[in-house]
């Protein structure tokens, strides 16, 4: 009897065993990160790690989204740059991708990995040129200008507003920043991840951005060591030096290494190759000073105070570098950009002593177009509604000018201190977005049908970074 009830127990020992092995492994480069669910149309994720395990763990946790935006990244960029993905692709490998530092090449070849072990099968090349596809505008007018193509416009307007401000301008005296996103529906609708990102080196952050970037690319976030960062398009931009360090690549490494608006200037003038040229709008929260970088090609301008506001809507600073570096006109006030630069000088100077993160929810909501003196949603306002317009996209714009302020974000001082960031999903102002009476107005879109979706405007939402252990791995 007792050799029988042994050999029970080690029958059930094996069955145990046995089952156990065939439970799901979780990879261990997904310790400690996780993805929330959904929130007022935003996803969480937390990402924690060396390069190698927080790019596996982004394109595991987003694997499908990843996906997603891929293929309307792809789509956008093949029909508004008239190349197909492999040229892209080619330009990402033998650019792009020299010029990128060994921390971040290992970032986007996990990000691939990851993608991979969720099934979505896009290599590293795809993930690269997907990173850099609002560079793709600026080379692809030198592409065909060094193929004897003069043809092409500068790059596209309308790229965002924003502003920065700090002490007799806020309520507390502290610095306060917020920034909307103008870009297609299409995209915008999938610009949706809040990451909060711990990396092996370098400062925690939290930024909003797409699924299987590097970077935020509309480039608003905060880091643990008390940089507030966003920016605007310089309008009409032209300008490309092959032998620069991508965008993206100098974005996210401002955003995790940066420490002081020197450290950010720094990093962002390294190795700069003019793609998707920006104002950026910088704050240190532990001086309370702020700043605005407008980085030019050939000419850059560091302004900065520790008592005033920059504003940004895509208009330049610098006449010497609007005169060389764009086919912009900064007289015209019919034009979006200067009309809604006309629209923050005005909210400033009224809102004097009283500007906070509420303040900058109602700035991204407005609807005053200055040209016209009214209320009128549309290309000129800061809550922008081009497709709205009755003018729709300006002559020079591909057919992506269509669209208008997508998402929004905002933090004050006090947020930056824990890691907080609020966003809002969808027009400011509350308008939602019906795809099908988008492109019943605008025919000339129908080739977005497939991919275009309906984006509801959702509440203003905070968001805070958690810690791993408080989390689960996996999706």
């Amino acid at each position: 009897m007792r050799r029988i009830a042994v050999s029970i127990i080690l029958l059930v020992a094996a069955v145990a065993l046995a089952l156990g092995s065939r439970e799901p492994q979780i990879d261990p480069r997904l310790k400690n990160s996780f993805r929330r669910p959904e929130l007022n149309g935003w996803i969480f994720v937390h990402l924690e790690g060396t390069p190698a395990q927080i790019g596996f763990q982004h394109g595991y946790l987003l694997a499908n989204e990843i996906l997603d935006a891929h293929r309307e990244v792809k789509n956008e960029v093949a029909h508004d740059e008239k190349k197909d993905w492999q040229f892209f692709r080619d330009a990402a490998k033998n650019m792009l991708w020299p010029k990128i530092e060994q921390e971040y090449r290992e970032e986007l070849q996990a990000i691939a990995d990851g993608a991979n072990a969720h099934g979505v099968k896009l290599d590293v090349w795809d993930i690269v040129a997907t990173n850099a596809w609002l560079e793709w505008d600026y080379y692809v007018k030198y592409y065909d200008k060094q193929h004897g193509d003069n043809s092409r416009p500068a790059a596209p307007a309308e790229r965002c507003s924003a502003f920065v401000a700090t002490g007799s301008y806020t309520k507390d005296g502290r610095p306060v920043i917020a920034h909307n996103n103008w870009t297609s529906y299409m995209s915008g609708e999938r610009w949706n991840v809040v990451f909060d990102i711990v990396p092996q080196k370098g400062s925690r952050f939290i930024m909003d951005g797409m699924p299987g970037l590097i970077h935020s690319a509309d480039d608003f976030g905060v880091n643990a060591a008390g940089i507030m960062i966003t920016e605007t398009t310089i309008s009409r931009f032209a300008g490309w030096d092959p032998d620069g360090i991508a965008e993206f690549v100098r974005a996210r490494k401002a955003m995790q290494y940066s420490r002081s608006i020197d450290d950010f200037a720094r990093i962002m003038k390294e190795g700069n190759n003019g793609g998707y040229a920006n104002d950026w709008l910088v704050a240190d929260n532990k001086t309370g000073e702020v700043a605005s970088l407008e980085l030019g090609l050939k000419n850059v301008t560091l302004d900065r105070t520790s008592d005033g506001y920059f504003v940004g809507s895509n208009f330049t600073i610098s006449d010497k570098l609007a005169k060389e570096e764009t086919e912009y006109d900064p007289a015209d006030k019919s034009q979006s950009a200067n009309a809604r630069h006309i629209r923050w000088l005005t909210l400033m100077a009224e809102n004097k002593g009283k500007i906070d993160v509420e303040a900058g929810h109602r700035f991204l909501a407005d609807h005053f177009d200055t040209y016209e003196n009214k209320v009128d949603p549309d290309e000129r306002t800061l809550c922008g509604h081009v497709d709205l317009s009755p003018r729709g996209a300006q002559p020079w714009q591909p057919p992506y000018g269509i669209a208008g302020a997508v998402q929004n974000k905002a933090a004050d001082a006090g947020m930056v201190s824990h890691m907080e960031l609020a966003a809002h999903m969808g027009h400011a102002c509350g308008m939602n977005f019906i795809a099908a009476d988008h492109l019943r107005k605008h025919r000339q879109f129908a080739w977005e049908k497939k991919i275009l979706t309906d984006m509801d405007a959702g509440e203003w939402t905070t968001f805070r970074g958690s810690s791993g252990s408080s989390g689960s791995s996996g999706s």
